[in-house]
């Protein structure tokens, strides 16, 4: 540690911290544009410039190195003259249109300008104006004239994002930040350099001109889509959702989240939400009251149940919905007497419970790993958070390798990847595996040969202290998913690794938390998707999209007596009885389980809209009209709290025992060759694929594309 003098307040800093760090750490605010704590220094803005003793001229805070016995100050004359100064260049060029500017009330340039810039300008000159670009659906590149040239947006491209997709052009009073050769921003993170931008250069699209930043309110969520559980601030104005910005949790998210957290948003406001309940008569919809629809509900799977016995009547519950949500979908469905539920529709394997899935590791050691291999996963597209922070570690040294059916772009160095087809995943891991016995001498769980790129693999495994085996969607969703985990195991347990799944959904470990899968005997997703049911219950789910049969799901379905889709959209109408209009997570309160265990609450930032109800009421008044004990809760906490595995406090966690991604699966390296359905990046869950200006991105059209040429 080295002991400096800032401000006349003595500051330990570690070795190689800069000024900057040292005056965050004794809480001194030095203004600052191009710094940013995730970034590279740039050292380009000079608005952070102090002065130290010893040294002639003012220097940049982001930018010096402590030296022990350093003397800083901050708010010297010689500092303050420096910083203003430099305010007064920034503002030469820029133009004064904050009134409706959409940074307007939250610009770092405009707060900074009230300390540090003068009432007048001593230039008259007419200021510069740089060409409006078209850079996509998702970030307005309109007002450019306003950009000071902070390379924060280069920056996030090239360190976090991993794609240089800005960079400046020119020299002089000509440089601009653009893309190059007209091309759009893609990046499925890109919406993070809206919020770094200390002036109002980049903007919103979809936000842009919609409401001013402080007629907003501000509450904290979390996502509904990917494992992350990234934290989030939704922005409310007049009972709509107007924004989505990250909340900082450095344990999740870091600062950072995925443009489909960002902008899916627009389908909370859509015109495919269902209001009200409604029922099909004569092969029309009819709109009828709450009390109607469960009524009708609750006769017909007491019909259907009396008539066909209980195992007719069977659950499909999205690993998307909230664990009070899933945990009362499992308790109606033992009350009814059947074991029939479970969240794994796109899984072509459905093995017995051994154990809670999860990541296997906390999510901010990905960030530190040495070693990494990942099989049957698009993680940048799969996971963005997830990637980045492996991408993280890729930049510090770690080798990653990859077992895929295609070569994805990661935006990183993939320094061994197996390029095999979906049915030799077990065989290509197996073959990893067999070169891990060879390298520590030991017996190989199967026998087949090596090759040069498992023995590189193997070698990166073995040696170093932080490494992991990650298990993708494509891997869970997999045939011979219990094999790819036996090796996982087995390879972990001989190097020193961990492993486990980079689980899909949003509460993929809480479905498994509170059991919404079969019981022993009962039916499968699979099994219920071939036609074995009389009577279903689909929970925030939409099998034509959400699972293996997919199209095939409708008509299998459409021959069921009893349909019941609860859904916040007019979903599965095409083969459905009722619908119930069911709040999705801004409407109700709930609480998601990410991929490392972490439960996390949230509470409704809206009201629901017109006559939609939180899933777990709906569900809870549903039991009761059914006659079924057990169901007497009065908040989304009280259910919470029935939950067993759970500790209720400021925070809640998962108990650490329930997360086990241990097996005695037996490795077979012959089996069913199906390929693993994966949701691509923005159809992962009917929020996202409900969002119009996610389905104009880059990605969004790809996969449109390849759905024609199929």
């Amino acid at each position: 540690m080295i002991e400096i003098e800032l401000d006349g307040k003595k500051v330990d800093i570690a070795e190689g911290s800069t000024v900057m760090h040292a005056a965050e750490k004794a809480g001194t605010f030095i203004p600052h544009f191009c710094y940013h704590k995730k970034l590279s220094i740039a050292a380009s803005c000079r608005m952070c410039l102090v002065d130290i003793e010893k040294m002639p001229k003012p220097m940049p805070a982001c930018a010096t190195p402590v030296t022990q016995g350093m003397i800083v100050h901050t708010k010297t004359e010689k500092a303050i003259k420096a910083q203003q100064s430099v305010m007064e260049f920034l503002l030469i060029n820029h133009p004064l249109d904050c009134p409706i500017c959409d940074q307007g009330g939250e610009c770092q340039l405009q707060d900074i300008a009230v300390g540090y810039g003068g009432t007048s300008s001593r230039y008259q000159e007419e200021k510069r104006v740089v060409e409006v670009k078209n850079v996509g659906p998702l970030i307005s590149m309109q007002e450019m004239t306003r950009c000071i040239h902070c390379t924060r947006c280069v920056r996030f491209g090239q360190e976090i994002a991993g794609v240089m997709e800005l960079g400046m052009s020119h020299r002089g009073e000509h440089a601009q930040i653009e893309t190059f050769g007209g091309r759009t921003i893609d990046s499925e993170l890109s919406g993070n350099m809206i919020d770094i931008c200390p002036v109002g250069a980049l903007t919103s699209k979809p936000f842009r001109y919609s409401a001013r930043t402080w007629e907003l309110s501000r509450r904290k969520s979390i996502s509904p889509h990917d494992s992350a559980g990234a934290n989030l601030i939704v922005q409310v104005k007049s009972n709509r959702v107007m924004r989505v910005v990250p909340l900082e949790n450095e344990a999740v998210n870091e600062c950072w989240i995925a443009d489909r957290d960002r902008f899916s948003y627009e389908a909370l406001n859509g015109d495919d939400r269902l209001g009200e309940p409604m029922i099909k008569q004569g092969g029309q919809w009819h709109a009828v009251d709450w009390q109607t629809a469960l009524e009708y509900v609750a006769n017909g799977l007491k019909k259907i149940g009396s008539e066909f016995g209980a195992s007719s009547i069977g659950a499909l519950a999205s690993p998307h919905s909230t664990l009070e949500e899933l945990h009362l979908a499992v308790k109606l469905m033992e009350g009814l007497g059947s074991g029939n539920i479970d969240y794994r529709m796109r899984n072509a394997e459905f093995p017995l419970a051994e154990g809670v899935r999860y990541l296997g590791s906390s999510i901010a050691s990905l960030s530190d790993l040495q070693s990494v291999l990942v099989v049957g996963s698009d993680v940048r597209k799969d996971h963005p958070l997830f990637a980045q922070r492996i991408r993280q570690a890729a930049r510090k040294g770690c080798a990653v390798s990859a077992i895929n059916a295609s070569r994805h772009d990661w935006a990183m160095p993939v320094a061994q990847l197996v390029q095999a087809s979906a049915d030799q995943w077990v065989t290509a891991l197996a073959a990893v595996a067999a070169a891990v016995a060879a390298e520590k001498g030991c017996s190989a769980p199967t026998s087949v040969e090596t090759n040069d790129m498992s023995v590189a693999i193997a070698k990166s495994l073995v040696i170093g202290e932080r490494k992991a085996v990650l298990l993708g969607n494509g891997a869970a969703h997999h045939a011979q998913a219990s094999s790819l985990l036996a090796l996982s195991q087995w390879i972990a347990e001989q190097t020193g690794a961990s492993f486990g799944y980079l689980t899909e959904a949003s509460n993929t470990v809480g479905a498994q938390l509170v059991g919404a899968q079969p019981a022993p005997g009962a039916l499968n997703a699979g099994q219920m998707l071939q036609g074995a049911l009389k009577a279903v219950v689909l929970l925030n789910t939409e099998p034509e999209f959400d699972s293996a049969p997919a199209a095939k799901a409708v008509e299998i379905l459409g021959k069921a007596q009893m349909v019941v889709s609860l859904s916040p959209f007019k979903a599965n109408m095409a083969f459905c009885d009722v619908m119930l209009p069911v709040a999705p997570f801004t409407e109700t309160s709930g609480t998601f389980v990410n991929a490392e265990g972490r439960a996390q609450s949230f509470h409704a930032v809206v009201q629901p809209l017109r006559d939609t109800r939180p899933a777990w009421k709906v569900l809870r008044v549903l039991a009761t009209m059914l006659e079924l004990p057990g169901f007497d809760f009065d908040s989304s906490q009280d259910v919470l709290k029935s939950i067993s595995g759970l500790t209720a406090g400021d925070a809640v966690y998962v108990v650490p025992e329930r997360l086990n991604n241990a097996t005695k699966a037996l490795i077979h390296l012959g089996g069913p060759a199906a390929t693993p359905v994966v949701a691509s990046i923005y159809q992962l869950d009917g929020i996202v694929r409900r969002a119009p200006v996610l389905q104009l991105t880059a990605d969004a059209r790809s996969v449109q594309a390849q759905e024609i040429a199929a």
